[in-house]
């Protein structure tokens, strides 16, 4: 009998998060004509491929900084002193959707939304308490805020001054990046071009007045949120630093004296060589471009600095206690990817705000990747592999794929006015959705392994009316007996500046220091320059 041969069976293509098709096995073919110096080099060299400095994390760990902020000013002011206390080494603030918005919490549209996903803030009361008896001088502070960012900013500056501090010793980042809020949140107050204008006054005043402040977080965390890929998230953030560095330059500064207080903030999702292979490619992109285009070889220009924050999008509702192992997958590859700053997420916030415990649990996740895993005693153990830089390769070359594309409509701002940016997202998120629901892509408890019976119930951190009411109170105490005739003096002062194209930052901070409200000072800026309305794009 002739024993028959098994035909070998078609090999299934494996694809990465950015649907890059990947092969079973990567060797040195598949890094052929790969230059160490150009491609990777020693720590701490350029193109900083292995991260911005020689030691890494042997000489100095990574920020820890948990993003917290609920309620009023109270509870998260009590947040932060019970996370300082855990050991954690950096303040990040979450502010509430009706701050984001530039409202006021007694606006009608700020209606069941006072403290539910971060911390209300009305006016420069509020952030007296917020930080209150808080060492500002010696934490590095973090503040997640966009449209309003001028204005929130000028509340801490005044505060900080109050409390007899010196700007100038003051060290923090302020996220301060609106075209992703065009581009993905949404959380915006006035049209593009004039909400750039706020913020290059404010990168002039900052880097002569707070020259230790990060004035700008470019954000690509958002636009992964909002369902991009990990490349759409490295070109697309990147694209959006290159632009914020020419308007640096268009209001009148040299690269040197604004772009080493640029930093970054990325995700960190769950396809974990993908991510790190996204961190490497972005220190290598942003390195070669500021020195080849801006023609800098200040090294303080062409070191990317970034935060990281593991991926929300990524957490299930269903057995929330998987989050747990999620988010310590995706920290381990912020970590092994460079970061200088890192938030891990808690595992009920797909529920809700996060409890103190399950915040507690995050934190500790940190600590366990610094303290026992051993990771962070060779800088860049990964370097070398030929799959890990084969990826940081295909990354760098999707990115300037985007960068011509972006280029061709015209650049950042008018790739917002066209909606560019927002149907590539639309289409990438519509894409992975396909496959989630044809089981192409498993997620653990949600479209696989899934249990009839609800797992063990968590606590959830509920926001009730109570915090409107307070705020709302305090805001009717404060306009009772506050100079109300220095505030409308201040407001129309604001509204003549920004007519006459003079720099926005002092005006604000006038206004700041008269306890006139972010949703008063938010509707100058509105009157004068309307509110947006974006493109519709499907």
């Amino acid at each position: 009998m002739v024993q028959q041969v098994k035909k070998p069976e078609a090999e299934v293509v494996k694809r990465s998060l950015s649907d890059i098709p990947l092969k079973a096995t990567y060797t040195a073919a598949d890094l052929q004509d790969w230059s160490y110096r150009e491609k990777l080099n020693d720590p701490g060299q350029f193109p900083y491929t292995r991260g911005i400095h020689t030691n890494m994390y042997r000489g100095k760990l990574w920020t820890m900084r948990q993003f917290a902020g609920y309620g009023g000013p109270e509870e998260t002011n009590e947040r932060f002193k019970y996370l300082l206390g855990q050991g954690q080494t950096g303040l990040s603030t979450a502010f509430d959707l009706p701050t984001l918005m530039g409202y006021d919490s007694d606006h009608p549209k700020a209606n069941g939304e006072v403290g539910v996903c971060g911390v209300a803030v009305d006016s420069l009361e509020d952030v007296e308490i917020l930080y209150k008896d808080l060492p500002l001088e010696e934490v590095s502070t973090s503040m997640t805020i966009n449209g309003p960012a001028v204005v929130v900013f000028c509340m801490f500056l005044a505060n900080a001054e109050k409390r007899g501090f010196d700007w100038k010793k003051l060290n923090g980042t302020l996220q301060n990046d609106i075209f992703k809020e065009y581009i993905a949140q949404k959380t915006y107050l006035i049209p593009p071009r004039p909400a750039l204008k706020l913020i290059q006054d404010m990168i002039v005043f900052c880097t002569h007045s707070v020259p230790r402040w990060n004035t700008i977080s470019v954000s690509g965390y958002h636009i992964r949120e909002a369902g991009a890929t990990a490349i759409q998230e490295l070109a697309f953030t990147l694209a959006d630093g290159f632009a914020y560095v020419d308007a640096g330059i268009e209001a009148g500064l040299q690269v040197e004296q604004f772009v080493p207080r640029l930093s970054f903030f990325f995700n960190a999702h769950i396809d974990f060589f993908e991510e790190i292979a996204k961190y490497r490619a972005a220190r290598r992109i942003w390195a070669k471009r500021m020195r080849d285009h801006y023609g800098t070889n200040d090294e303080r220009c062409l070191k990317l600095r970034f935060h990281t924050q593991t991926a929300g999008c990524s957490l299930t509702a269903q057995q929330p206690e998987n989050n747990i192992v999620r988010t310590a997958i995706e920290a381990l590859a912020g970590v092994l990817g460079g970061t200088q700053s890192l938030h891990t997420n808690s595992m009920d916030e797909v529920l809700g705000l996060p409890t103190q415990k399950a915040a507690h649990v995050a934190l500790r996740t940190q600590q366990i990747i610094a303290y026992e895993t051993g990771v962070a005693d060779v800088v860049d153990p990964l370097a070398g592999s030929y799959y890990v830089e084969w990826l940081t390769d295909r990354m760098e070359e999707g990115a300037n794929d985007y960068f011509r594309r972006i280029e061709e409509v015209g650049g950042v701002l008018a790739g917002i006015e066209k909606g560019f940016f927002m149907k590539e997202i639309a289409d990438a998120a519509y894409q992975f959705q396909k496959k989630l629901d044809s089981r192409e892509r498993i997620f653990v408890g949600l479209n696989g392994f899934t249990e009839e019976a609800p797992g063990q119930k968590i606590e959830i951190l509920k926001i009730g009316p109570e915090y409107q009411q307070r705020q709302t109170a305090r805001l009717e105490r404060l306009r009772a007996r506050r100079d109300n005739q220095a505030v409308r003096q201040s407001l129309e002062h604001l509204k003549r500046g920004l007519k006459a194209g003079e720099n926005s930052f002092p005006l604000i901070l006038e206004a700041v220091k008269t306890y006139a409200t972010l949703g008063e000072i938010c509707d100058a800026l509105r009157e004068v320059w309307g509110a947006y309305r974006e493109t519709a794009v499907l």
